[in-house]
């Protein structure tokens, strides 16, 4: 590692293109240009790798349209596309997408070069020289990928030497240098990662990790480690087979392990991810660092006492770094601190006794596997120190659903709001996302507000197999910078998605301090 100096490693993603590779995962055109955006001007990633060249139709939209707006916001030169040695019909490809740059796909390997091409050495080498010479024509720069590396590295280091040694004089930006198939440890990776560097010191390296053995983040610290200046990420880790290395994680560990500088502006970690998570369809694992929905949760009472006497339970990876905050799990192991710091954030003020009865009323839920949220939390102090239940704001006075084969579900929603009553219609794509529509109506175009934003919706059946068992759904919501999740327990789907909206409808109500005005109530 090199001393007193601050080491900048540039961050290339990959989550449009070997993200995409991912099983069932296919972004849309509009997709794929909303998540560029995000990459780029969001999180500040150094370069974007979109698609790969000749796949379908759908890509060429997909990559003309991150080309036109990179090109129209001064950022063409940072998105990137991967192409093969075939003649001009890549580079004809990515010219015509209008994008200015090709990861060319090359072998790395003898294995590969062989076996694959059924060519020589030499006669890859002159291929990959007339690919050369036609992106120079066209204007296209070329970073070049040596597929299979770290085999070739491994077991024919004197091809790799070979390919290199040919190429190192061309016009190529950076050698690209992947663990393909996921099979190299730290220890490997810095002897051979360091054998490219010294070898080669005036050539820029890139290392492209993947995860078959859950060593894709240690074998990043390892390529850094070794002179490797350029990492390649995917968001939440997608890619193909085990995936590749995270976004999230790589940049905590080139920070907060290797004191690297990168571009990555952590607090949109996040958020970035969660839209991931949404377009690709691919959940993020609740214990996933960085990103999961528990990993900056403590859950032990002993570990709430200890950050109330100095942070004694806290690292480096504080979740304020990526838009976050630390939060106290509510269940059979919570303690007596776990429950004051939910109260502290609630502004509830109890005594002792009273929290004494509400941590054992919490540890009797949590024995029967029942999930409490801080948001339950208000209701439980209510039911245990019998003050009757909190004002309700809000009531659903009535509801119809409607579902039938060939039509688009239908709902109408009639609620009480501040004593006033509300009437809506509508149709969605199933009954409960018809329930939020009418829901919606009443709200912005009754009351003219603001409704919150359904960040996740996550539903919990026993296994069993019985059709009349108690479905538990929590709904996370994103209102006024905050987080809000609630719950809804009922042998209907729909009805515990309702029981948790009715909820959230009353924990914002608090938030409007004004009476409903009168010309926008509904006395029929």
């Amino acid at each position: 590692m090199e001393q007193n100096k601050t080491v900048r490693v540039e961050i290339m993603d990959t989550t449009l293109r070997d993200g995409e590779q991912t099983n069932g995962v296919s972004f849309l055109p509009h997709e794929k240009l909303i998540i560029a955006k995000a990459l780029l001007q969001d999180l500040n990633v150094d370069r974007i790798e979109v698609a790969s060249a000749r796949v379908s139709d759908g890509e060429v939209e997909a990559v003309s349209n991150i080309c036109r707006w990179a090109a129209q916001v001064g950022m063409l030169d940072r998105v990137e596309v991967l192409g093969f040695v075939d003649g001009h019909a890549s580079l004809d490809w990515i010219a015509n997408c209008g994008c200015k740059k090709i990861n060319l796909l090359c072998k790395g390997s003898l294995n590969h070069c062989l076996n694959q091409l059924k060519k020589t050495p030499e006669e890859h080498i002159a291929d990959i020289r007339n690919s050369l010479a036609y992106a120079g024509q066209l204007g296209i720069k070329v970073n070049v990928y040596l597929e299979d590396w770290s085999n070739g590295i491994k077991n024919s280091p004197e091809y790799v030497f070979q390919i290199v040694d040919a190429l190192q004089h061309e016009r190529i930006e950076r050698f690209m240098l992947p663990d393909t198939l996921g099979v190299l440890n730290p220890l490997h990776l810095v002897s051979y990662m360091r054998k490219m560097v010294k070898r080669y010191p005036h050539l820029r390296f890139d290392f492209h990790a993947h995860n078959d053995y859950n060593l894709a983040i240690s074998n990043v610290l390892a390529a850094v480690l070794a002179g490797c200046r350029g990492i390649h990420t995917s968001v939440n880790g997608l890619g193909e087979r085990a995936g590749n290395a995270p976004l999230a994680s790589v940049q905590a560990i080139l920070k907060d392990q290797f004191q690297a500088e990168t571009g990555i502006c952590e607090n949109r970690l996040n958020e970035v991810s969660r839209l991931v998570e949404s377009y690709s369809g691919i959940a993020i694992p609740p214990n996933q660092p960085i990103t999961g929905d528990s990993v900056f949760t403590q859950v032990a009472g002993v570990h709430a006492d200890g950050d109330n006497k100095a942070s004694l339970y806290c690292n480096a990876l504080l979740p304020e770094r990526f838009g976050r905050k630390r939060e106290y799990a509510l269940g059979k192991n919570s303690g007596k601190a776990n429950i004051l710091k939910n109260l502290e954030e609630l502004g509830l003020e109890l005594t002792p006794e009273q929290t004494r009865k509400v941590t054992e009323r919490i540890i009797e839920l949590g024995d029967k596997k029942e999930l409490v949220t801080q948001n339950d939390l208000p209701f439980i102090v209510a039911d245990v120190l019998k003050h009757g239940a909190p004002e309700e704001h809000v009531r659903l006075l009535s509801y119809m659903v409607t579902t039938a084969y060939g039509l688009k579900p239908m709902a109408c929603v009639r609620l009480d709001i501040n004593g006033q009553a509300y009437e809506a219609q509508a149709s969605g794509d199933g009954q409960f996302d018809a329930f939020m529509r009418a829901t919606m109506a009443i709200y912005k175009e009754r009351l003219h507000r603001d409704f919150p934003w359904l960040a996740n919706y996550n539903v919990t059946i026993p296994p069993g197999g019985r059709t009349d068992a108690f479905v538990q759904t929590v709904i996370t919501w994103n209102w006024n910078q905050k987080t809000l999740r609630t719950r809804g327990l009922d042998a209907d789907q729909t009805e515990a998605a309702i029981k948790a909206t009715i909820k959230m409808l009353n924990l914002i109500e608090k938030d409007y301090t004004c009476e409903v005005p009168a010309e926008h109530a509904d006395n029929s």
